[in-house]
């Protein structure tokens, strides 16, 4: 019996209770669902919950009296040995080692898709490499539907995600990086709680950087000094020599200086963008719309924004600007939209921009943005808000923000990339340390708290390094399969010889209540939009399964017979071997067969 069955199993029993009257509730009050955890001492069973708790208000009547309505019903069913009222009214639930047991199959013959509140499918084939357009390529459906409160926060219609957004003027800095991991992690969880996510990313191809950016190529093929603003780093003169490679035909130093900037500027962006999309993707973080910021000025589309605000009523003039009447929907001033030189501020590009992901579909804009960008919540939300939609958390426009990366090296800071010439980038971590290393590395942390990582450590092969724990856990499962095979233990075809109450030990029973949770978890991290859980908990259950493996055989000794406990823990093995590739598959990170 899984949690989630238990909890069907209590609410049947709460409503058939109060269809018979034991109970006085009305239908109202009934609860969507009915929660259970594992209690924190084994000795009070196997599963635990408050609804009596929580009911016993709106029931009239004191919780113990409800809860012994409650364990009256459910303690006569076959799964469940032993149920006891603790406290104030907590039910604590014990259950036959079969019905414990049965998750080891459950999980197995799931596969894949254990965990996940719904299949979520592409409409159309992607490539994996994203679609360079100004419109969503990738339209997706719920195969199947879920009574998972994980897929609560799906409820209200799709999901536009977009992250990294890194200006096309140079390679992804290690915060882009922390993006990059964390963004599609998320992506991954929400889809696997059953929401239809659109991965976008934010093309600045408009304004001030790109002069700097252009300008800078410009200099270096001319053998000038970098101009005042300007990028420095190898990488500009590999731009600069690969642009010119390519259009040997073209004599830069005869044009006039602004043709030759924008000769850089026409070629330079799209070959630098070209190496961002390739990093991106080979770090396994794709996207399906790349969306051009210029396309949203040359459109029109910043024109038409500002009108409908104007339509609204929430926009005025004064000093020869345009004004966003910001402060009215909770910002702390009022923002310019239209500079008093009639060129249009920054913030219109946004307020376009967002109204073109609701045209595309999108009933929420959830954006993830780096701690420089604190500022911008307010004038986002009051935005959003002024076109009579909701913001913050489940609303129509959310923001994340994300904090600082530092990296450490036999304990001092590593602070300037070759490549680069100012900042560590994407490749130099992935070069340091991989891809499934830095990517966990990046997720395993709260995505608001500052974030330090030691190369050493996570280059390393010992327990020390969390990936390597979890990725030796897994290789670990595989080794045992392939000597259970070598010794004749073998899983029977759909479950025929497979005893789950040979599943008694204390050991079976820890690692059956860390795999129960997984579902849970995947649910929790989509609804707080929390990756780092799925990482957490992956180290916790690769601690049972280390833990398990220390007391339990899978195999018999040399001198002993193939029993039918064999054969149940190898289900056990190889049920903790799938959760553990599900939840690294969810973090973007390989699951290695040998190690």
């Amino acid at each position: 019996m899984t949690p989630e069955e238990l909890s069907e199993l209590i609410l049947s029993e709460i409503t058939q209770a109060a269809a018979a009257g034991q109970i006085q509730l009305a239908a109202d009050d009934m609860p969507q669902q009915v929660k259970v955890e594992r209690p924190r001492s084994r000795e009070h069973g196997d599963w635990a919950t408050n609804v009596a708790m929580q009911l016993a208000k709106k029931a009239h009547t004191n919780p113990r009296d409800l809860a012994a309505v409650i364990a009256a019903r459910i303690e006569v069913h076959s799964a469940i040995s032993a149920v006891d009222i603790a406290g104030p009214g907590f039910i604590n639930v014990r259950l036959h080692a079969a019905a414990a047991g049965e998750l080891a199959q459950t999980i197995v013959e799931a596969g894949q898709v254990y965990g996940r509140a719904a299949a979520v499918t592409a409409a159309v084939a992607k490539d994996g490499s994203g679609v360079d357009a100004n419109s969503s390529d990738a339209a997706f459906e719920l195969a199947s539907a879920s009574a998972s409160a994980a897929a609560s926060t799906a409820a209200a219609g799709a999901v536009n995600l977009e992250y990294v957004s890194a200006n096309p003027t140079g390679p992804i800095h290690i915060g882009g990086a922390r993006w990059a991991a964390v963004g599609d992690s998320l992506a991954r969880i929400l889809e696997a709680a059953g929401v239809r996510v659109t991965r976008e990313y934010y093309f600045n191809d408009h304004g001030a950087q790109i002069d700097h950016f252009s300008q800078s190529l410009l200099a270096r093929a001319l053998g000038e000094p970098t101009p005042e603003n300007g990028y420095g780093g190898e990488y500009i003169g590999d731009i600069a020599q690969r642009v010119m490679a390519a259009h040997p035909d073209v004599d830069v130093a005869a044009l006039p200086r602004e043709q030759a900037q924008e000769f850089f500027r026409k070629y330079g962006v799209d070959l630098m963008f070209g190496e961002i999309k390739e990093e991106l993707h080979n770090f396994r973080s794709d996207f399906d719309v790349f969306f051009h910021e210029d396309s949203l000025h040359e459109s029109g589309a910043v024109t038409a924004a500002i009108e409908k605000l104007r339509e609204l009523g929430v926009i005025y003039e004064q000093e020869g600007a345009t004004w966003l009447r910001s402060s009215d929907f909770g910002d702390d001033k009022d923002r310019v939209i239209v500079k008093s030189d009639g060129e249009a501020a920054y913030f219109a590009g946004d307020i376009a921009y967002y109204l073109d992901k609701r045209a595309r579909g999108a009933q929420h804009a959830i954006y993830l943005l780096g701690a420089d960008h604190h500022g911008y919540i307010g004038r986002m939300y009051a935005m959003a808000k002024a076109f009579g939609d909701t913001a913050g958390k489940g609303g129509n426009m959310e923001i994340l923000i994300g904090q600082l990366v530092n990296l450490v090296r036999d304990g001092q800071p590593v602070r300037m990339s070759k490549r680069a010439g100012t900042v560590i980038t994407l490749g130099d971590l992935v070069d340091a340390a991989g891809v499934d290393a830095a990517r966990y590395s990046l997720v395993r942390a709260a995505m608001d708290t500052p974030l330090e990582i030691d190369l050493n450590l996570i280059s390393s092969r010992t327990n020390e390094n969390p990936v390597y724990y979890v990725q030796y856990a897994y290789a670990r499962t595989c080794s045992v399969d392939r000597n259970a095979a070598e010794h004749g233990v073998v899983r029977s075809a759909a479950g025929s010889t497979f005893d789950p109450a040979l599943l008694n030990s204390e050991a079976d029973g820890e690692l059956l209540a860390v795999l129960a949770r997984y579902p849970e978890i995947v649910g929790q991290a989509a609804e707080l939009r929390e990756p780092h859980r799925v990482a957490r908990y992956l180290e916790e259950l690769a601690g049972a399964y280390h833990g398990w493996y220390g007391k339990s055989r899978v195999t018999p000794r040399a001198d002993e017979p193939v029993e039918p406990v064999h054969e149940a823990r190898l289900w056990l093995n190889d049920a903790a071997g799938q959760v553990i590739a599900n939840g690294l598959g969810l973090l973007g990170v390989s699951a290695p067969e040998r190690m």
